[in-house]
């Protein structure tokens, strides 16, 4: 990154977000997302996977600086600071996050694309609980799993929708990824698994016309899946930018020690 980085500023339509736009105004030489060495993203932790999936989608992808003007924050820096931004931004910690691909296929034979930065989700769509096979590169680890759904997460996601279904926290860098079920019904006990990130998991949806699935990958959802496979697509990392000290592994140890 040069010394002083050419920086682009793209904005959350929040109210909070555009007040904070306005007091930035002149606290760098603004250039277009497409002139910019880094993009520094206002608003919270769903607007910037919207901005990393806006630069997926586009294969243009530039590290990103993350300003909290949302609720939560976790991917984000704060908004204050002594130091002029050109200068945070330019001594900021580079951490590398690997998205996973998403492919599934409807009922109707539709295949669809996507990319996951913190997660993907087979989700029921109806009363009645999924029913899933579950397959661990080309092997069925679990032929039936009853249960509201079930994910993959990245390190990354693994303290966001992961944690909050009672997933584990992964450390950054672990090259692992949570395999998390989402209220099971039967096998009750299992808790999931915790798999390396070089692992092809492949999903089966059974009775998927009694039983209908959707596949959500972060924001992106397909409806009435039949099978969904999902692998680590190395050859997509993207760049985060934070604060020193401030880092997402800090935070990630951090979530861990709460009580």
């Amino acid at each position: 990154m040069p010394d002083t980085p050419r920086l682009a500023l793209v904005v959350s339509p929040t109210h909070r977000a555009r007040a904070a736009a306005d007091e930035l105004h002149d606290a760098a030489a603004w250039v277009p997302p497409a002139e910019a060495d880094v993009v520094v993203a206002l608003g919270g932790d769903g607007f910037l996977l919207q901005v990393l999936h806006g630069m997926l989608d586009a294969g243009t992808v530039k590290p990103v600086y993350g300003i909290n003007r949302g609720t939560v924050g976790f991917l984000m820096n704060r908004v204050r600071s002594s130091r002029p931004l050109g200068e945070r931004v330019a001594k900021a910690q580079r951490v590398e996050v690997t998205p996973l691909r998403m492919v599934a296929t409807t009922q109707g034979g539709e295949s669809f694309s996507a990319y996951a930065i913190n997660e993907v989700s087979l989700l029921r769509e109806t009363r009645q609980s999924a029913r899933l096979e579950v397959a661990v590169n080309g092997k069925v680890r679990m032929g039936e799993l009853s249960a509201d759904g079930i994910m993959v997460a990245t390190p990354a996601g693994s303290t966001a929708y992961n944690l909050s279904v009672n997933g584990p926290i992964l450390p950054l860098g672990s090259r692992m990824l949570a395999l998390t079920p989402i209220s099971p019904f039967r096998p009750r006990r299992w808790r999931g698994a915790i798999l390396p990130d070089s692992a092809e998991v492949a999903f089966r949806v059974l009775e998927a016309d009694k039983r209908p699935v959707a596949a959500v990958a972060d924001q992106k959802e397909v409806r009435d899946v039949a099978e969904v496979t999902i692998a680590t697509a190395r050859d997509h990392a993207l760049t985060l930018l934070f604060d020193k000290g401030r880092g997402l592994e800090e935070r990630i140890f951090a979530e861990q020690f709460q009580v």
